[in-house]
């Protein structure tokens, strides 16, 4: 999934990957994938009126694994969920 770096549509990825959590069969705090999602978005994050960034989520080791990469920067984190 790719959304501009800043604005509405980026706010919309956490609960993207909550309804992904759900389809895995599993439940996810919103609020802290949230926080998941935005620190490794800031660490790839460009400026600009047309910077974008892509998600990429994938189930692993028992959790959600999620991916930000942008302009040649790459960050993850993974979400541990519970069923």
């Amino acid at each position: 999934m790719s959304v501009p770096a800043e604005g509405a549509l980026r706010a919309i990825v956490p609960g993207v990957a909550a309804k992904i959590a759900e389809f895995l069969g599993q439940n996810a705090d919103e609020s802290a994938l949230a926080a998941a999602i935005d620190s490794v978005a800031q660490l790839v994050a460009p400026k600009g009126p047309d910077a974008q960034i892509e998600f990429v989520f994938r189930q692993a080791d028992g959790g959600l694994l999620v991916e930000a990469h942008s302009g040649g920067k790459t960050s993850e984190v993974r979400c541990p969920l519970a069923v």
